[in-house]
């Protein structure tokens, strides 16, 4: 059971500015130094060009990139802006904060192709389970006029029910480029106390059995 679900209103994601200065220095040195100085080293990457090599200021691109897809306006030193989003974000495993961007030139008019955040709203009906299987989709869309995020709806779901890529509805000028066929969630029945009791009991037995048996193997 599936149903066309979506939303009337999409919020596409915002342009946000950013001043790059050029970089210059190169190493891990270099790049520990310009973090130090509350900075992130960044590469911008444009198909046929050189890769332009800036540092970034590092709490403006922190919070611009915490949106999925960030659509950024960068201000280079020769007075030149360019649109980018970003390719590949490197953050530090313990601290979680960005040590190094590459960013991917775009232009106005042309498609990309993104992942996109599936949000989920509403509530099923009655005690159920809610299976998620994907919390995003790939699409195309052009590089001005991309989704900040898709809904879905689950609002009185009933068991049984099931969300299929295909049945997002997209705004216009945004195409599928994804398994149409392929699950976002399910809606199955929750299981009640005791069937969880005979599980867990059936669970400890199994695992008895299993531990005798080796046991009688070492013997």
């Amino acid at each position: 059971m599936s149903s066309q679900i979506g939303v009337e209103e999409f919020h596409m994601v915002d342009t946000i500015p950013l001043t790059a200065e050029a970089r210059a220095e190169f190493g891990k040195g270099a790049a520990r130094r310009i973090r130090r100085a509350d900075k992130i080293p960044a590469v911008l990457y444009a198909n046929g060009h050189e890769p332009v090599h800036v540092t970034l200021p590092g709490h403006e691109s922190m919070l611009a990139l915490r949106q999925a897809n960030a659509l950024l306006s960068i201000a280079l030193p020769d007075g030149t802006e360019h649109l980018a989003l970003p390719k590949q974000i490197q953050r530090h495993p313990v601290s979680n904060h960005i040590e190094h961007v590459d960013l991917l030139m775009v232009f106005r008019g042309e498609h990309v192709t993104v992942q996109i955040p599936v949000v989920v709203t509403g509530e099923p009906e009655g005690a159920v389970l809610v299976n998620t299987e994907r919390t995003e989709i790939t699409v195309k869309a052009e590089a001005t006029n991309i989704p900040a995020h898709v809904e879905v709806s689950i609002a009185g779901l009933e068991v049984g029910a099931q969300i299929l890529v295909g049945d997002i509805v997209l705004p216009d000028d945004v195409t599928l480029d994804d398994d149409a066929e392929a699950l976002v969630l399910s809606i199955n029945a929750a299981a009640s106390v005791d069937e969880m009791l005979d599980a867990g009991e059936a669970e400890g037995a199994a695992t008895a059995d299993t531990e005798a048996a080796e046991g009688d193997s070492e013997a």
